[in-house]
């Protein structure tokens, strides 16, 4: 080859490397967008621009990439037709403003509405659209391409998990973001999402009314089913937390997202929850759609009988109600947003035909499927009408003609009147607009924050410094009507400005539940405990499981479902049914009682007795048995067994501070001065057969002032330690509320134990000795000795106090007086009997033996 020939090859090679020279300067001059532009799909020019992101399309079909080649865009299925109802509410909204001469007037309002097909990717893919223009831009040399938003702010989206991600990437451009639907709580969250506002409120508050509604029919045991996303997953947390501390538990909480990614068995799971659990009570914190595929596999397994408490997302969803053949939901309950009415708006969106001016290819799919028709079409199947454009609405019945959901309209509507009023005043608008100023997205944000004012139909809108309105609900309940359709009765507000107790009212008069009843229904894992038991956890269970245990004797719980029982105060008992203290039984001996009537009456038999021997001795004071038995000791012995016998009724009768120091110390002294005359009769028997000896003159140091003064001096003793007790450790009035559960025994406590035992002690001392002596003295060769009796009587004395001790020890409440009384009486009784009945015997009955010849003849003595 030549060098002519060579030539045009090089020319050319150097003309193709100028070429790409000059288009790199030229790219370098040039803004282009990086990948595929996004398209709306619908658009509106205007002065202003507003965007919208609606899912026109509900799911997308899965695609397989083999990483060879670029993805292509994804491809959206199943038409919703709830996304053409927001935009239609938006619409509405920009014409209404748009026609109106006194907000933003001559300033016209444009729009461009985005398909987000439910989809996170194309959402924020949408969103970046809407802040970033498609077109290709020059922009001088070493400038950056960078220019305004192209929307001022953005309405949507519709569900909260796909407004988290889409908030979190316009956020930094300061773009308002206005949500009618999305409820999460963490959407409140301003550092993470700062250009979001919403015209529905927080889900903070649904579940908290929804855990205050559930306890208020006092359902405590219920089940939970949630939409697995940031919607149903925050909602259902909040309402858990409440829930706990109302002391509501939940049995089970499954999770759905069966129209999205869920396997069909994970549906069937749910199903097989549902029948196994004992909750009579669904609380179902799902999307519209989760709920819509829910109630289809409740209709198949004929799941009837349950009690269902539902969220905003589908409680007020007529579609529902309409694919609920088996009302399997009636009588369900739940909140709504309060219902309104904004004029014209319905008329508005019913006219779709303007839609068509949009030249749109969505618009072809959504007549198509609004009208059930088809276009003509090369291959058009004759299973389909033809679609001519001019189909008219009227008398069609379908999801989209449906305007239950107005209230959710009226949210687009107020979204969109909040940015025009902000608009209004940072335009600066009086009666005309300074169009010559370029609002930016932050100052827009700015206003609408601050904004404040009354739509035409009266309703309020205004934003908290979390960007969310006043938090006000509806109490919806599913009532069946006679043509077996369901109607939605409002039947209470809740209100969460109000006071805790006044935020739930509630018209339970008018409300129907599950099967069509009037009668609450029951959901407790354990029934309530009834006063008088207290709740006892069972080990492994949640709190909610239970058993009731009854109280402890001297314990109640007077409310239902006490967790503990408390003990009544001393002087109280509890009654049988253990609800309630009541006051318990005082017990004393008193004169009243059988008892005490039987040992006051032996008391004053035994001193009526005592003064009829006194009387009998004192008219024949002169005979010979009287006087040969020292008559003066014979008197002040039978005085004091009266006084004793008299002692005994001290221990009868209302404990009092003097009546317990008199009975001990009055037993004392004269059991003392009893046994002191006793000794004293002893002692002279016994002198008397001394001094009969060659001799003996012992008698002279025992005669009757002796005996005075042996009797004084031992009685003395007793009264020096009955003084010192009294003035040491006296015996008082007590209150025995431990020995009897359920009385008060009035007692006298001893004070001193020392001083008691001293006193009994002593008066064991004189006895035991006034024994002995006696018992050497029984057999003096006397015809009539009086040792012997009192051997017998010192016997029987002796033998009443020891088994006394362990009788008073081991016996309860007034037994211990009882016992003491019967053991005084018992002694009492003995020595009167064993000293004195023989004597009377023969003064009254024997009186041929009652001389001096006969007191003084010597007998041989018999053994005792």
């Amino acid at each position: 080859m030549t060098s002519t020939q060579r030539w045009p090859e090089q020319g050319w090679a150097l003309l193709q490397l100028l070429l790409v020279a000059s288009f790199s300067v030229a790219e370098e001059l040039l803004c282009r967008q990086r990948g595929d532009p996004e398209n709306p799909q619908l658009l509106k020019d205007g002065d202003i621009m507003l965007g919208g992101l609606f899912s026109f399309h509900s799911s997308w079909k899965n695609r397989r990439e083999d990483f060879t080649h670029k993805p292509s865009p994804l491809e959206c299925t199943s038409l919703n037709f709830r996304g053409f109802q927001f935009a239609q509410a938006m619409r509405f909204a920009i014409e209404e403003i748009n026609n109106s001469t006194d907000l933003l007037p001559a300033i016209s309002l444009g729009y461009k509405f985005f398909d987000t097909c439910s989809s996170v990717a194309r959402g924020v893919r949408a969103a970046l659209a809407l802040a970033n223009a498609d077109e290709v831009t020059s922009a001088p040399s070493k400038t950056p391409c960078a220019r305004p938003a192209q929307v001022l702010a953005i309405m949507g989206e519709t569900s909260s998990s796909l407004s988290m991600p889409i908030a979190t990437v316009i956020g930094p451009f300061h773009i308002p973001m206005i949500s009618h639907f999305a409820t999460c709580a963490c959407l409140s969250d301003k550092t993470k999402y700062p250009s979001f506002l919403r015209t529905i409120p927080s889900d903070y508050y649904q579940s908290r009314a929804l855990a205050q509604l559930v306890k208020h029919f006092g359902w405590t045991w219920v089940g939970a089913i949630r939409t697995n996303d940031d919607y149903g997953n925050n909602g259902m947390a909040i309402f858990s937390e409440t829930a706990q501390q109302l002391g509501i538990c939940l049995e089970y909480s499954s999770t759905v997202s069966v129209f999205r990614t869920d396997p069909p068995d994970k549906i069937q799971k749910v199903i097989d929850i549902i029948k196994a659990s004992t909750s009579q009570v669904i609380v179902a914190f799902l999307h519209h759609l989760d709920m819509d595929v829910l109630i289809h596999e409740l209709t198949h397994h004929n799941l009837t009988g349950y009690q269902w408490v539902g969220s905003e997302s589908w409680i007020f969803d007529s579609q529902i109600a309409k694919l609920d053949r088996n009302h399997i939901l009636d009588g369900a309950i739940g909140l709504s947003i309060p219902r309104a009415h904004v004029s014209g708006m319905r008329e508005f969106m019913l006219d779709v035909k303007p839609l068509n001016s949009s030249s749109a290819d969505i618009f072809t799919e959504f007549w198509e499927t609004l009208f059930g028709c088809k276009f003509k079409q090369p291959s058009l199947s004759g299973s389909h009408r033809e679609c001519t454009g001019h189909e008219v609405l009227t008398g069609a019945v379908n999801s989209f003609t449906d305007m239950s959901l107005m209230p959710i309209f009226n949210n687009v509507y107020k979204g969109v009147y909040a940015v025009a009023h902000a608009l209004h005043r940072v335009l600066g608008c009086n009666q005309t607009c300074d169009d010559k100023l370029q609002p930016d997205p932050f100052t827009i944000l700015q206003h609408i924050k601050k904004t404040h004012f009354n739509t035409k139909d009266g309703d309020e809108v205004y934003f908290n410094e979390d960007g969310d309105p006043a938090a006000k609900y509806e109490i919806i309940n599913w009532q069946p009507t006679r043509h077996r359709a369901v109607d939605f009765v409002t039947a209470g507000l809740y209100d969460a400005s109000l006071p805790a107790d006044k935020q739930l009212n509630l018209q339970s008069t008018s409300l129907v539940f599950a099967q069509n009843s009037t009668l609450v229904p029951v959901s407790v894992c354990s029934e309530s405990c009834p006063p008088g038991t207290r709740k006892v956890l069972l080990k492994g269970k949640p709190v909610c499981c239970f058993d009731c245990i009854r109280c402890a004797e001297g314990e109640i719980s007077n409310s239902t479902d006490s967790v503990s029982c408390v003990r009544c105060h001393p002087d109280f008992w509890s009654n049988e049914r253990r609800d309630t203290c009541v006051k318990k039984d005082i017990e004393f001996l008193s004169y009243e009682e059988i008892m005490g009537a039987l040992l006051t009456a032996a008391s004053l038999s035994g001193t009526c007795a005592t003064l009829l021997v006194l009387l009998v001795f004192f008219r024949h004071r002169k005979s010979p048995i009287v006087r040969a038995n020292n008559s003066e000791l014979s008197f002040l012995l039978l005085f004091s067994l009266t006084l004793c016998f008299l002692c005994s009724l001290s221990f009868i009768g209302r404990p009092s501070k003097w009546s317990c120091m008199l009975r001990h110390t009055a037993f004392g002294i004269t059991f003392v001065l009893c046994i002191s005359c006793i000794l004293g009769k002893t002692m002279v028997v016994l002198m008397a057969f001394r001094a009969t000896l060659p001799g003996s003159d012992v008698m002279k140091w025992f005669g009757p002032a002796q005996q005075r003064l042996s009797v004084l001096a031992f009685t003395l003793v007793q009264v020096v330690i009955c003084v010192i007790w009294l003035t040491r450790s006296p015996p008082f009035p007590f209150k025995n509320i431990q020995e009897l559960k359920g009385k008060i025994i009035l007692e006298c406590a001893l004070g001193s134990a020392v001083g008691f035992w001293a006193v009994l002690g002593y008066i064991g001392v004189l006895a035991v000795l006034c024994f002995v002596l006696a018992f050497l003295a029984r057999k003096l060769p006397d015809n009539f000795n009086e040792a012997k009796f009192i051997t017998f009587s010192m016997l029987i004395f002796c033998a009443v106090w020891i088994t006394f001790i362990p009788a008073y020890v081991s016996s309860p409440g007034k037994l211990s007086v009882a016992v003491e009384i019967f053991a005084i009486l018992a002694s009492t009784f003995g020595l009167l009997c064993c000293i004195f009945i023989p004597k009377c015997y023969i003064i009254l009955m024997k009186p041929e033996k009652n001389t001096r010849k006969n007191m003084m003849g010597k007998t041989t003595p018999n053994s005792l």
